[in-house]
């Protein structure tokens, strides 16, 4: 394990220091980001200037559920980037070297490149969050700060679990398919409000088979200390981000199928 990590972080260094050599584009990229997801934010504020609330929730509740998403997301979306392009790899039969090398294909494909532009949407996303958790009457425990710190690493967990099953698909379909961004991009959109609002069906989905719930509904009523309208019990908002880090094993799993089931290309 301390062997992959080492390596792992050499692949990062390289990929960060290729990135850094142009400095301005990198500065420009990020600042990018930056301004795109402020206006995302922007356009939640316009909302709740007009409506006031939304289902009994105030504005900086829901910025807390968008500065854990968004925060989760931009480390998941930055460290991922080599399973979001896998496609080509699979179609040119470049995997074939992948495969002649001793190392884990999950590590060589996740080192190829940390997408430090991202660093916008990080910056961005911590704001809010600090925003959001200076404006509420929280009363910070450990416990709490612990289960904050838990349910966006579970994000992180949950969202390169997402990317990884999508590169996963390319093993059959030869190309990343699109239909993922639904559950990553969307997801995010979905995640930074309240489960609560959305249609039963929705809620369910989201709970039980791609658990966004358990990464930022559940653990943000525990921190804000609000009843939760579905019901849902103490102990289970605490331990939900757990389901964060078994999905990624899970998509893993999946990964490790889908390289048994690889052809080459013979090129």
């Amino acid at each position: 394990m301390h062997g992959r990590m080492r390596l792992y972080v050499r692949y990062v260094g390289i990929s960060a220091r290729s990135q850094m050599e142009y400095r301005a584009s990198f500065v420009m990229l990020s600042l990018g980001q930056f301004l795109v997801t402020v206006i995302e934010f922007a356009s939640i504020l316009l909302l709740f200037q007009r409506f006031g609330g939304i289902s009994g929730w105030t504005l900086p509740e829901v910025g807390l559920f968008y500065g854990m998403i968004n925060t989760a997301f931009a480390f998941a979306d930055a460290a991922s980037r080599g399973f979001d392009v896998f496609g080509p790899m699979i179609r040119s039969g470049d995997f074939d070297r992948l495969l002649l090398r001793p190392r884990s294909t999950v590590l060589q494909v996740a080192g190829t490149e940390l997408t430090l532009r991202r660093v916008g949407r990080l910056a961005q996303g911590i704001t809010v969050l600090a925003w959001s958790c200076s404006s509420l009457s929280i009363h910070w425990s450990p416990g709490k700060v612990a289960l904050l710190l838990g349910a966006i690493a579970g994000g992180i967990c949950l969202f390169i679990g997402i990317i990884v099953l999508q590169a996963t698909a390319a093993f059959w379909t030869t190309d990343t398919l699109e239909m993922f961004n639904t559950l990553s991009y969307g997801g995010v959109q979905t995640a930074q409000y309240p489960l609560s609002i959305y249609a039963r069906w929705l809620q369910r989905f989201f709970t039980f088979v791609v658990p966004l719930a358990a990464i930022s509904y559940f653990p943000g009523i525990a921190i804000l200390g609000r009843g939760d309208p579905l019901g849902s019990p103490l102990f289970l908002r605490y331990l939900a981000p757990i389901l964060g880090p078994v999905f990624l094993l899970l998509a893993t799993q999946a990964w490790k199928l889908g390289v048994r089931h690889y052809q080459s290309t013979g090129s």
